[in-house]
């Protein structure tokens, strides 16, 4: 059934918890038309009877990959992402709302309807033999995870570590994947020329609640075996306890720091939870059937930090939040950073050996 979406806030709700998805609902992006709205026909579907919802994988073909950035409170200016769409299908992930301006919803389709852009690294390397190109750090994961299961048969972010590599491209990549050990071959290289900057994201170590939260990434034990693989290998890796969940996770901050430093972490990070547009009403949705008993307390204390709103979309602040509540979340880190010798800034890579390698045709040069 349609109904006019300027009318009505409808969406595709499922009875009951989709399995292996951290969404329950399709809420219809803020840009259509209409909205879809399941009505009972009266031959009610028994909740382990929801029907398990496919990964479809679309391809594009792109033109231009490397994304500018201008935000103040961001380190970076550019980044890349080889996917639209993570099916890690976090529930919490703020980046969900981009998938409505494709025309897909923030909820089952951000993680089912996925969209993959294999020439990337074609494009990538157009962009940096521009002659007006200057290196600086590549951002990777900052948006959808370029390590979610579907790497493992498209290869897309293999291939774009294959050309920053051969131009001597300086890359900070943040996953919850494991599949980022596959690469420590390239990695390991750039990372010894000071090229390469890494963090896997650890949110909890409650395997339960991580599936719950995460239902396609890592156990939390295995995201910390991929720290230590990483670290073997000599490649300086950071764990970015984020997002940290007032109420729900923000207790397990020093713990997963501590586990984090064992592992053979040399830095850290923590990103307070961020709720903007529809990722608020689905993380709302999922506390209520998840973890009941801590929904009030989880969104008091998110609007506690965001003067009284689920989300302070103002720079400098949306990431953090304020108040008593963030301002001890920020002196437990600081203090805990300081306990176990973790540094919340690795060294700078560097931008001056950015070369651009000979191609079939080029003229060479004489001396």
């Amino acid at each position: 059934m349609e109904k006019n979406a300027a009318t009505a806030k409808g969406s595709e709700r499922l009875t009951g918890r989709v399995r292996g998805r951290g969404a329950s609902e399709n809420k219809v992006g803020r840009f259509e038309a209409v909205a879809r709205e399941v009505v009972d026909d009266g031959w009610g579907i028994p909740d382990d009877e929801v029907p398990l919802r496919r990964t479809q994988v679309a391809c594009e073909t792109i033109t231009k990959v490397v994304t500018r950035n201008t935000s103040p409170d961001i380190s970076f200016d550019r980044s890349l992402n080889p996917y639209r769409g993570c099916e890690h299908g976090c529930i919490y992930c703020f980046a969900r709302p981009s998938h409505a301006y494709l025309g897909l919803s923030p909820g089952l389709d951000f993680e089912t309807r996925l969209i993959a852009r294999p020439n990337a690294a074609e494009a990538l390397e157009r962009e940096l033999r521009r002659p007006s190109y200057r290196a600086q750090v590549l951002a990777i994961g900052t948006n959808t995870d370029a390590y979610q299961p579907i790497e493992k048969d498209r290869r897309i972010m293999r291939a774009v570590l294959a050309v920053l590599q051969r131009f001597r491209h300086p890359v900070a990549i943040v996953t919850k994947g494991s599949l980022i050990e596959r690469d420590i071959d390239i990695l390991g290289e750039m990372a010894a020329a000071k090229l390469a900057s890494l963090a896997v994201s650890v949110t909890t170590l409650d395997a339960k609640l991580s599936r719950q939260m995460e239902p396609r990434v890592p156990s939390p034990a295995r995201r910390l075996k991929t720290i230590e693989r990483l670290a073997e290998a000599g490649i300086p890796v950071r764990v970015s306890a984020s997002p940290m969940i007032p109420g729900l996770t923000d207790h397990e901050l020093e713990a997963i720091l501590q586990q984090a430093r064992n592992a053979g972490a040399v830095g850290a990070s923590t990103i307070s939870l961020r709720l903007p547009r529809e990722v608020s009403e689905l993380f709302q949705d999922w506390l209520a059937r998840e973890v009941p008993g801590s929904a009030e307390k989880v969104m008091g204390r998110v609007r506690q930090m965001h003067g009284g709103r689920d989300y302070d979309p103002r720079f400098g602040h949306r990431m953090r939040g304020e108040g008593v509540h963030a301002d001890l979340m920020r002196r437990r880190f600081e203090a805990a950073c300081k306990r176990f010798g973790l540094t919340e800034h690795l060294p700078s890579l560097r931008t001056d050996l950015f070369t651009v390698p000979a191609q079939a045709g080029d003229q060479l040069s004489l001396f």
